[in-house]
């Protein structure tokens, strides 16, 4: 009689799948513009730079919003919270597409889309603690990682192509099109939570927010994650960022860095989908976050120094592969370690980190040799994953109860 006190729902996947969903139109909206930053800027009338703000401002809006926006998940319930931010995407996108050559306007719609952002991003792991089993956690924040790659990969691929048929504000028009019915489908197909627990009697019970920022930041564990985080993102958005800049000094063209971008996401997108799916199933955390950083390495090497453009695809794709699996797997392992800590406020705090990683980004510009090599920085990229590879040796795997 006891096992019938707690049980999974088939359901769990519609609610995992239209959050999938918001999450992918987000990211397919902050990286928009990044494909066609001449273009825009020469239509929008601005620099490059400025057009680069259409990206930067969803990073810089995240970090005052990151606390509030995890209070009101844990406050209200991720469905109201997810839902709100939602909207305000779907919203801001489509007067986005409608602000036609006006900068402003686009980068006023930008902040308002950003606003959005972290009412989705900050309840990475909420949905799972509410929906699923403990063994299979892990597995359903790397299907919401794969959907936020995947969105990502499709602003990379679609923007250009759409942009030579159609006018820009048509294009975001589109996009905004596709936000909005995400943000249908979620509002109307989300749950908050299911009939009976997903989990063991009492695992379900989280502390109230305040108590439980106390109890997060007090963890090891969690500042130890923060630190991979930080640096492993940061050093992931510096590349993506600057790969055209990066890869031109050796002769390479920006097909040839749009399909190195392409590589290292889809390698994430795989990486995320099945290296998270091993950690549930052999219940291991540290190790899988240790083999990910040791084996993302050589990947990294070979993006800084490969010449041939077959070893840097190559290269790209493994290390986008490892790399990203770290994510999904190191929330939930935050989320287990800081229990009864309420899980969106450890994801806030951990997704906040990796918004200000964006330092790294400038970093690796300031970095530049004076031939405009970004060699400096992908070294010192290198000597930090070795760092992270001492940082992780200090992680335990927490016991969680898991029948």
């Amino acid at each position: 009689m006891k096992d019938q006190t707690f049980r999974v729902y088939g359901y769990r996947w519609v609610v995992l799948g239209v959050f999938m969903f918001v999450n992918l139109a987000v990211q397919m909206l902050w990286i928009t513009y990044t494909p066609i930053n001449g273009p825009a800027a020469e239509f929008y009338g601005v620099s490059n730079l400025e057009i680069g703000w259409l990206a930067m401002s969803f990073m810089l809006t995240y970090i005052p919003l990151a606390i509030p926006a995890s209070w009101a998940i844990d406050k209200f319930g991720f469905h109201k919270a997810v839902s709100f931010g939602a909207i305000l995407m779907a919203v801001f996108s489509i007067l986005r597409g409608l602000s036609g050559a006006n900068y402003s306007l686009a980068l006023a719609c930008s902040v308002g889309i950003a606003i959005g952002q972290p009412f989705l991003m900050n309840a990475w792991t909420k949905v799972p603690a509410n929906w699923f089993a403990v063994d299979d956690r892990a597995t359903a924040v790397g299907l919401v990682t794969l959907a936020n790659l995947l969105g990502t990969a499709l602003g990379f691929v679609l923007t250009p192509s759409l942009t030579e048929i159609m006018p820009i504000p048509t294009v975001q028009l589109i996009f905004g099109g596709v936000s909005a019915l995400s943000a249908v489908l979620f509002i109307i197909l989300a749950r908050e939570h299911p009939i009976t627990p997903p989990c063991p009697p009492g695992m379900e019970v989280r502390s109230l927010m305040l108590d439980g920022l106390k109890q997060i930041v007090r963890s090891v564990p969690f500042w130890l994650f923060v630190i991979v985080y930080f640096l492993g993102l940061g050093i992931f958005n510096g590349i993506s960022t600057w790969v055209e800049n990066i890869i031109q000094p050796r002769g390479f063209t920006p097909i040839d860095a749009g399909n190195l971008g392409a590589a290292m996401i889809v390698g994430g997108i795989l990486g995320a989908l099945v290296i998270p799916l091993l950690s549930d199933k052999f219940h291991k955390r540290q190790l899988f976050m240790l083999l990910g950083i040791i084996l993302a390495i050589p990947g990294l090497v070979g993006v800084t120094f490969a010449t041939s453009l077959w070893l840097i695809l190559l290269s790209a794709f493994w290390m986008g592969f490892f790399l990203i699996s770290i994510a999904p797997i190191g929330m939930q392992y935050v989320a287990d370690a800081t229990y009864p800590a309420p899980e969106g406020t450890s994801n806030g705090l951990i997704q906040l980190a990796g918004q200000l990683s964006v330092v790294f980004v400038y970093i690796m510009e300031a970095m530049r040799s004076p031939n405009g090599a970004f060699t400096p920085s992908l070294i010192l990229s290198i000597g930090l994953m070795v760092v992270l590879v001492g940082v992780i040796t200090q992680m335990k795997d927490p016991v969680v109860k898991t029948a």
